[in-house]
Order: structure tokens, then C-alpha cells, then sequence
């Protein structure tokens, strides 16, 4: 019988254990990858072999479906085949943390792979960031160059051993090695991670290259020193600790939150800190109750922290402010820092940490990469189409064979080299993919995106139509192909700003949304951006706007600059945004007023959210402009602005009465039109939706009235999404 398997099969270790399986019960055939999927030939009993390897599979294999049907042969034994070129259709395996094997032959004294930093086997390690093609086999990847030595390659060809067919085999032997090197590309003598350690507990801030890119490695001491040199305003950094326990020092750790910490994806997860260790935070995370921590994921890692005396350091991504991580070791000199502990093999791609949110047994992705990409979502559409995203936090999308395949994370596509590293990684997961005919490139409505350069290039290269998708709408559709819902729902879609169609600043919209089209039900009071994109960044100034409307005294600028101000409001773009209003409110009473990253006000604004109770009355009432209602926030902030001079020591009182009664008020009207319109959910995406205090009071007030609430899971909450949505809506349109 021969069997043809579909799923997760390369690189996981799935042809060693279907050769173990099928000897264990003494079946004759063999076992081939030929690039499409992997087809095995069993002489007998293949209902039962299939049964068998179904329960013995390698814990990061799948399989998604097997085809079964009669052949000839004639064998003497079992064999893997050397594979073979085909149709490219399997999936392509992620990178994996160590695995618990692995790690204790790490730490095996007399084991050849101990403290040895790129230990793996067919069940860990590097993959979708050292693929070059598909098959997953060693020539395909950055390993060709390393010849294995004579002792992995009985290892690599014995049935018995657990690296039987590990693609990615080596031993310090024959292996990658590290060096470190200082600033001007001369060798540091003596052990290189036990040299890098000294360094770093001494404060120098050094360069660890790892799998997938480079991270900036320094003590959380030396955290005031790496925002001078990397001029990264009061963003957060990431922390990796030594072990968990070691993150319990830091940070409150559920069963649900400490299961994510050690899955084998290993992401960075944000979680709230003990106030015993805020001080010892303040620099990591600036005026945050939540810090993002990670464990070890890589032999490299372990070793560095063998060597350290401190048990938790800052991880972040090596790269320019605002442009792609470093993955070169000739251009990781250009940040200039201290140190480099630089490795010899070449990352064929890069791929950012993940970051996600746990919301009680969920979690929500701030940012979906490592260990996660590119493992694909079911698709509404049979089309092949690429979605190219928004402009801050982009991420590409690929559909084929009724699946979706998004690429890791990119980031700010304004930047020119960001923007090329968007292309790069559409091109490497459509290679991949064996994607060479595409139906239509999705974007952004937005006439100033950048990704609209990459949407042109895209659409020339195949020769195919370009559709433009509404940033809000696309939201929709990202959160609907994320819980698998086909009818149409009721969208809250909240964020900072995307373009809306009548040219102004859309972010706080009411959706009546399927796949094919929208309605915009309701929104936000519009708010003149003075300045426009000025206005973004400096919330005093939307503050301001706000101010001269009601009438009062600007509180926040000089009176020469509120005479300009007064001068712009008449021409100024108005935003009915959510994340303005958040913005608004944190620097009114004194939270945040200046943004040095994405979304700090509102960020900043959650802990306070989250420690208040709603117990002021902000009434919100709703007025109709053009056939679409509006919540009236103005009166809202006159009332906060007033209650804000009477008593500043109530803010996070203050901060959830306003926040609480708007979110609340809009989701009961939400729910009055999803039952005016006979339709079961209501669902919340955006930005706004990462912050828990808001999802809580949303999912709340739609539960109340008897509808289901649907918030995001598998794809991310922000503009990470849209890719995803575009893709969704282009297909479908496409018929």
C-alpha cells in the first residue's frame, strides 16, 4: 500500500519516526520526502502502521490528511529515500526551542555535545530561518557547508538514535563555532561566552547572534546606557531569564502564562510585575505594570547564562531604529557597541521573537514570528493572492490551496530597508510556498502607505490586478479568518489611525462587516489633528484641539503657541480614533503626554485602567452626521478636564469612568445593531484591543445582551493583521 501524507513532515523528525514504527513492526518499503509530501510504501497492515504513527509522532509534526491505495513492489527491508523534487505543497516546519534531551546532553558532562552551543535533533532547533528550498534536507540549508564528521554521521545514518536523519547534525567537531570579537573586528581571547558574560555583568552591552538574527545583550543595570546608545525613547525592552524560576523573581506567573513561557515556540510574554522589583525594572520597562520576559530557547543561550552571574539580562532585537534586525556579521559592527559573540553560519532569514499578551486562558499576539511563522490558517477563498499590510507593523500574506501563510514579522515599512525586507520575505515564502502564478495583490486604500510601492512591484512581477482593501474592513476580516467565521458580524475596529473613506482619520469604528463589504454603523466624534502626524506623536496637542473646541484656556502650551493652534484647527484632518481618545486621556491627567513609541500614552494608560473603578457618571450620548451616529466625547472630556483639576490624586478612578462608560456605551450600541440586523456576534480588533481592561469591558457588555464576543487568537490584534484581512477580502471579491 502506498501512503501519501500531507502536514507538517519536513524537518521534524516525521521520516525517522515512520522508519522506527514501520520496523518495530517488521513492514518492508521505504520512506520518501519528495517535496509535496512524504510517501511511504508498507507492504501490509497499513491501517495499523498508520495508527501507530499517528500516536508516536515527533512533537512537532502533523498530519493533516493521508491517502491511501494499492501498488505493486516488492522489498526486502524498510529504507528512507533520498528525496526527491516535487510540487511544492507541505508545510514548512518553525523554529523550535532546544528540546528537553537535547538540553540534558548539553549539560551531560563527558556527552561530545556538552556545553557545545548549537545542540539540536530532528525534534529542535533552527528551520524556517536556515531554509533555503524545500525538501527540508541538509543541502537545502545553511548546514551544507559544515561536512559532517564521522561520529555525527553514524548518528545521522543509525535507525537506533534518536539524530537519525537531523538534517541540521553537528558536534563541536564539525560544527558552527562563535567567536568574540570587539568593535573594530579583532578576535577577544580566551572562552568566548565565558568572556562575553564578564563583559556584560561588568555593563558593557554586547551583540549575541543566534539563530534567526542578532540580539543586543546587557545587564538590566545598564539598561539607562542602552536607550543613550540606541535612542529607543522609553520603548520596552525584552528580558530573558535564566530559567523560570528565575522569572518568578520578576513577574507573577500563572499555570496558563508559565505553560506559554516553556512551549517549545518560546515567546516573549508579557507579564505584571512584582512590585517588589520595580525599581529593578524601571529602566526596562518604563512606567509599566507588565514587563515582556523569555526563557532560554537555544543551547547559546544556556551557555551565556552558565557564565553570567546576574540570572536575567535585556534581549532585543540588533537593529536600527526602524530598520530590519541585523543577521550579517560585517554590518552588526555599524551599532557600535562593546562586543560581538558572532557565529559562522549564515541566517538565511531572518525572524523577529514573538511577543504575545495572555488575556486570562487566551493570549493575544502583539507580534507573531519565531516559532509560529509559517504555519498556515485556513483560508475563505481558493484563490492565490498576496496581501501586503498597512505601514507599522506589517507583516505579508500567501494563500494556496484554500490555506493562508503569513511571514514573519517585518515591521515599519517607511523605511526603505524594512520595505525591501518585506519583499524579501514575500519572495523567500512564495519560493517556498512553489507559488508562480498569483490572482491579485492586496493593499491598503491609503495613498501614502509605502507598502503601496511593494503592492505595484508585486503586481507587475506576476502580471496581476491589485485591490485595494479599506484598513478597517480588513481588520474584520483578519479577526473573522481568525475564529473561523463566515457569517457576517458586527466589528468594533480600534486603533490609532488608518485612512477612512472620506479622507479623514478613521480609528473608532462600528463595522457591519462580511468578507465581500462593510457599512460604517457608528463612530467617534472627529478630533482636528493639529498638525496632523504632529498630532500622533504629541498628545498635548490633541488635548489642545479639544480645549479651543469647548472654549476653556489651553493648559498644556504656551499662549503663542495656542494662537497658532487656534489658526490650524479650522483645516486640520479630523480623527475619529479610539487611540486618540486614549492618548487624550493619558496626558490629561498626567500619564503620559509625549509618544516615543507606538502607542505609549495608551500603553502607559492601561496599568491605571486596570487599578480603577468605574465610579464617576460619564454620560455618553450619540448625535448622527451623514447618516452614521457618533459618540459625542467632547462633553466627555470637558467633564474630565474639569474633575481632573478638582481632584488629580483619583486618575485611574477618573482614567476608567471616562474609558469604561465610552467602551461600554459603544458596545451596547454595537449590540443594538447586530440584533436590529439579526446577526449573533460582535467582535473587537485594533490596536485598542491588546489592552485587557478594554477587551474585558467589551466582552462584558456584548455577553450581557446575549451575543457572542469574538476577539482575537491565531492572528494579531493590530496592523500585524491586516495582511491577513486583505488577503481574506481580495479572494473573496475575486470570486
Amino acid at each position: 500500500m502506498r501512503i501519501v501524507v500531507y502536514g507538517i513532515v519536513q524537518g521534524v523528525g516525521f521520516r525517522p519516526t515512520v522508519h522506527r514504527v514501520a520496523k518495530s513492526m517488521g513492514l518492508k518499503g521505504y520512506v520518501l520526502n519528495n517535496g509535496s509530501n512524504v510517501e511511504i510504501l508498507v507492504d501490509r497492515d497499513a491501517d495499523e502502521f498508520l495508527r501507530r504513527l499517528r500516536k508516536e509522532l515527533p512533537a512537532l509534526a502533523r498530519i493533516d490528511r493521508a491517502e491511501v491505495e494499492e501498488c505493486e513492489g516488492d522489498y526486502q527491508d524498510f529504507t528512507i529515500v533520498r528525496s526527491r523534487e516535487g510540487r511544492k505543497v507541505s508545510l514548512i516546519p518553525a523554529d523550535t526551542a532546544i528540546c528537553g534531551k537535547c538540553a540534558d546532553d548539553f549539560h551531560r558532562d563527558g556527552d561530545k555535545r556538552h556545553m557545545f552551543p548549537f545542540t539540536n535533533c530532528t525534534e529542535c532547533g533552527a528551520r524556517f530561518t536556515i531554509i533555503t528550498d524545500v525538501p527540508f534536507d541538509r543541502e537545502r540549508t545553511s548546514m551544507s557547508k559544515f561536512k559532517m564528521c564521522r561520529s555525527c554521521s553514524e548518528e545521522y545514518e543509525s535507525p537506533d538514535d534518536r539524530r537519525f536523519h537531523a538534517q541540521t547534525i553537528s558536534c563541536p567537531d564539525c560544527g558552527p563555532r562563535y567567536e568574540l570579537r570587539d568593535l573594530d573586528g579583532s578576535i577577544i581571547s580566551g572562552d568566548p561566552f565565558e568572556e562575553f558574560a564578564r563583559r556584560i555583568d561588568e555593563g558593557q552591552v554586547g551583540i549575541l547572534k543566534g539563530w534567526g538574527g542578532m540580539h543586543i545583550v546587557c545587564a538590566l543595570t545598564s539598561s539607562p546606557r542602552l536607550r543613550r546608545i540606541y535612542r529607543r525613547g522609553d520603548k520596552p525592552y525584552a528580558v530573558m531569564t535564566k530559567d523560570l524560576e528565575s522569572a518568578k523573581r520578576y513577574a507573577r506567573i500563572n499555570e496558563s502564562e508559565e505553560a506559554i513561557l516553556r512551549s517549545p515556540q518560546r515567546p516573549i510574554v508579557l507579564l505584571q510585575r512584582k512590585e517588589e522589583m520595580k525599581s529593578v525594572l524601571a529602566g526596562v520597562a518604563p512606567s509599566l505594570g507588565n514587563v515582556g520576559i523569555m526563557l532560554p530557547y537555544s543551547a547559546a543561550h544556556m551557555l551565556m547564562f552558565k557564565h553570567l552571574e546576574t540570572d536575567a539580562v535585556i534581549m532585543t532585537s540588533a537593529n536600527p531604529p526602524g530598520e530590519p534586525m541585523v543577521i550579517e556579521n560585517s554590518k552588526a559592527y555599524d551599532l557600535g557597541l562593546d562586543c560581538y559573540l558572532l557565529h559562522d553560519r549564515k541566517i538565511v532569514h531572518r525572524c523577529d521573537d514573538s511577543v504575545v499578551k495572555p488575556r486570562g486562558d487566551d493570549l493575544c499576539f502583539i507580534r507573531k514570528s519565531r516559532g509560529y511563522v509559517p504555519l498556515p490558517l485556513p483560508a475563505n477563498h481558493d484563490k492565490t493572492v498576496i496581501g501586503v499590510g498597512a505601514q507599522w507593523d506589517v507583516t505579508g500574506s500567501i494563500t494556496r490551496n484554500r490555506e493562508i501563510f503569513v511571514t514573519q514579522y517585518i515591521g515599519e515599512s517607511q523605511q526603505h530597508p524594512t520595505l525591501r525586507y518585506l519583499g524579501d520575505a514575500i519572495h523567500h515564502l512564495s519560493g517556498l510556498l512553489g507559488v508562480e502564478e498569483v490572482d491579485a495583490i492586496a493593499l491598503d486604500k491609503h495613498p501614502r502607505y509605502s507598502t503601496r510601492i511593494m503592492a505595484k512591484r508585486l503586481a507587475k512581477e506576476f502580471k496581476c490586478q491589485s485591490i485595494e482593501v479599506q484598513h478597517y474592513h480588513a481588520h474584520a476580516a483578519s479577526l473573522m479568518i481568525d475564529r473561523g467565521i463566515q457569517e457576517p458580524i458586527v466589528c468594533l475596529a480600534w486603533d490609532g489611525t488608518g485612512y477612512g473613506d472620506d479622507g479623514s482619520s478613521w480609528g473608532g469604528e462600528t463595522l457591519v462587516a462580511d468578507f465581500a463589504e462593510y457599512s460604517r454603523a457608528c463612530t467617534l466624534q472627529g478630533i482636528p489633528l493639529l498638525g496632523g502626524d504632529r498630532a500622533v506623536v504629541n498628545p498635548k496637542r490633541v488635548v489642545t484641539a479639544i480645549q479651543l473646541i469647548t472654549g476653556s484656556e489651553p493648559t498644556l502650551v504656551t499662549p503663542e503657541e495656542a494662537d497658532v493652534y487656534s489658526k490650524m484647527m479650522p483645516n486640520s484632518v479630523k480623527a475619529t480614533s479610539m487611540g486618540r481618545v486614549l492618548d487624550a486621556v493619558s496626558c490629561i491627567l498626567d500619564i503620559c503626554c509625549k509618544r516615543t513609541y507606538e502607542g505609549e500614552p495608551a500603553i502607559k494608560l492601561e496599568k491605571w485602567l486596570d487599578t480603577g473603578d468605574i465610579c464617576e457618571d460619564f454620560e455618553v450620548e450619540f448625535g448622527t452626521s451623514d447618516g452614521v451616529e457618533y459618540a459625542k466625547t467632547i462633553p466627555m472630556f470637558e467633564k474630565l478636564l474639569e474633575m481632573k483639576a478638582a481632584s488629580d490624586s483619583r486618575k485611574a478612578d477618573l482614567a476608567a469612568s471616562f474609558v469604561g462608560s465610552l467602551v461600554t456605551a459603544l458596545t451596547d450600541r454595537a449590540c443594538d445593531i447586530a440584533e436590529s440586523k439579526g446577526l449573533a456576534t460582535v467582535g473587537l480588533s485594533g490596536g485598542v484591543s491588546f489592552s485587557n481592561p478594554v477587551t474585558s469591558w467589551v466582552e462584558e457588555a456584548v455577553r450581557r445582551r446575549g451575543l457572542t464576543f469574538a476577539s482575537h487568537q491565531r492572528v494579531p490584534n493590530g496592523d500585524g493583521g491586516i495582511s491577513v484581512g486583505q488577503n481574506a477580502i481580495a479572494g473573496r471579491l475575486l470570486g
